[in-house]
């Protein structure tokens, strides 16, 4: 019986002296390797092989892991094994890697029992002592330094993962820019001075620079060809004309050389800017694939930044994501019992910059929970592609879409629909508040009256006084009064019938 045996320092190969073991009982195992001498009357080392280093010792550790046979194992087992002739049965620990060996190389495999379990954990007590020239120092910072190793590797904390860097350039990109500004702002000034105008003419600092550079004095403006530093033929020949009528005061040789060192040194840092604006980019890509594709590389390094790594950043909630940079208007609002802030850093993210006023607090909630699952996926996969990135900057735009489609939904709920039906005109009635009657302010005039009594009125010089019209009620009154009285006429030719 032989027992594969796998150690920091390398492959071992130990053969069973007493077979007694293999039917012994378990338990009792443990009394046959209690010191080195017993357990160098149990089993016998037939073959070892070291590892060259740390990075030979991770490969085979993790094709141990994953369960397949390895170069190195491969050649050690058809060396010790195969090509020896030996028809002893093999004892592995995992299942998986002893099917792969049988498979490969046709080696008998045994099964895995308590027995073999007891027999190797005794083998690892000594296993030191058992294999000459290993120390227990030795296997002990063999052991820590692969361990690091396999981590490193499996959370692939490579070289190219190291977030200390993006931290450092983002940093760095914008303390340029405020120097950039300082530097070109401080050129405008001190060459105004002889050249005024062409502050004006020329708006770009980089442009600027490059013309200071090139021309010097403004007298010379005319014998310049612009092209070289790409200006277009049309601001050339406004600078031209400028100088000519140029309000601005004479400078020595000397003057003109420290602005001329000034030029150079604004030149060289937006060059400087731009390499390192690339560089980022770059890193960017291949350390947060997922994050950069959301909100770009410039917001994405000052999220990193802000929370101090990478993993930081993907340990922090979606709420906390959400409002990172804008810790001092938070504890302020909690202070003064105010309404905290809606979006940090993540306003600067285009997807928060195009959504309408009202819906940047709710697209910077959606989008703050969709980016901390891909610094996540970024911190703990080993995804190159943004495959999580596409899909969830597709969710958010659906999402920014549809609040903006519900917004105008809302705008116009209340708002009644016009009858489709034939309209039809109502007669207007005087004095009605609802709508404007024409008839209202018309002036009332005396009804038309006939011929004849119009000449009779004319002739006397009267006019008839309008009667007025009674009301309903009295009219109603005066006609019941008039049916229950008896007529008078009756009454007095009743009485002079009776005399």
């Amino acid at each position: 019986m032989l027992l594969l045996l796998e150690t920091p320092a390398g492959y071992s190969l130990f053969s069973v002296k007493n077979n007694k073991l293999l039917k012994a009982d378990a338990d009792s195992i443990y009394s046959d390797f209690k010191t080195v001498a017993d357990a160098q009357r149990q089993v016998s080392l037939s073959a070892f092989q070291k590892f060259a280093d740390t990075k030979a010792a991770m490969e085979a550790c993790t094709e141990l892991t994953e369960g397949t046979v390895g170069k190195s194992l491969k050649k050690f087992l058809k060396k010790n094994i195969v090509d020896a002739g030996l028809s002893d049965s093999l004892a592995v620990l995992d299942k998986t890697l002893g099917s792969n060996i049988s498979k490969k190389l046709g080696i008998e495999v045994s099964v895995l029992n308590e027995n073999l379990k007891e027999i190797m954990r005794g083998v690892r007590l000594h296993v030191t002592e058992l294999i000459d020239g290993l120390e227990e120092s030795e296997v002990k910072a063999m052991s820590l330094g692969l361990a690091h190793t396999l981590s490193r590797f499996k959370l692939k904390f490579s070289p190219d993962k190291v977030d200390t860097m993006i931290i450092q350039a983002v940093g760095l990109l914008d303390d340029l820019d405020k120097e950039l500004n300082n530097f070109a702002m401080r050129l405008r000034e001190w060459y105004g001075w002889h050249f005024p105008e062409m502050g004006k003419i020329v708006t770009e600092n980089l442009a600027y620079a490059k013309v200071v550079r090139l021309m010097g004095f403004k007298t010379k403006a005319k014998e310049l060809d612009f092209s070289k530093v790409g200006v277009p033929d049309e601001i050339a020949d406004e600078v031209r004309s400028a100088a000519e009528t140029s309000m601005g005061t004479e400078i020595t040789a000397e003057d003109l050389g420290n602005i001329k060192t000034l030029s150079e040194r604004v030149i060289e840092l937006t060059e400087y800017r731009a390499s390192l604006s690339e560089y980022l980019k770059l890193r960017m890509n291949a350390i947060a694939p997922n994050l950069t594709y959301m909100v770009g590389e410039l917001v994405g390094a000052r999220l990193i930044s802000q929370a101090g790594s990478l993993m930081s950043l993907a340990k922090h909630p979606s709420s906390t994501v959400q409002i990172l940079g804008a810790e001092k208007a938070l504890f302020r609002a909690l202070k003064t019992k105010k309404q905290t802030p809606k979006y940090g850093l993540i306003y600067h993210a285009s997807l928060v910059g195009q959504s309408a006023p009202a819906l940047k607090g709710k697209i910077s909630r959606v989008l703050a929970a969709k980016l901390s699952l891909c610094c996540r996926v970024d911190a703990l996969g080993d995804q190159v592609e943004p495959t999580l990135g596409k899909e969830f900057k597709e969710y958010v735009e659906n999402r920014l879409a549809s609040l903006e489609e519900g917004g105008m939904k809302s705008l116009t709920k209340g708002i009644s629909k016009p009858t489709a039906g034939k309209f039809e005109k109502r007669p207007a009635t005087k004095g009605s508040g609802t709508a404007y009657s024409a008839d209202d302010d018309v002036v009332e005039e005396a009804a038309p009256k006939k011929r004849k009594k119009a000449a009779a009125e004319d002739a006397n010089g009267t006019e008839e006084v309008p009667k007025k019209k009674k009301k309903k009620a009295v009219v109603e009154e005066e006609e019941e009064a008039e049916e229950e009285a008896p007529p008078p006429k009756k009454k007095k030719k009743k009485a002079v019938a009776e005399e």
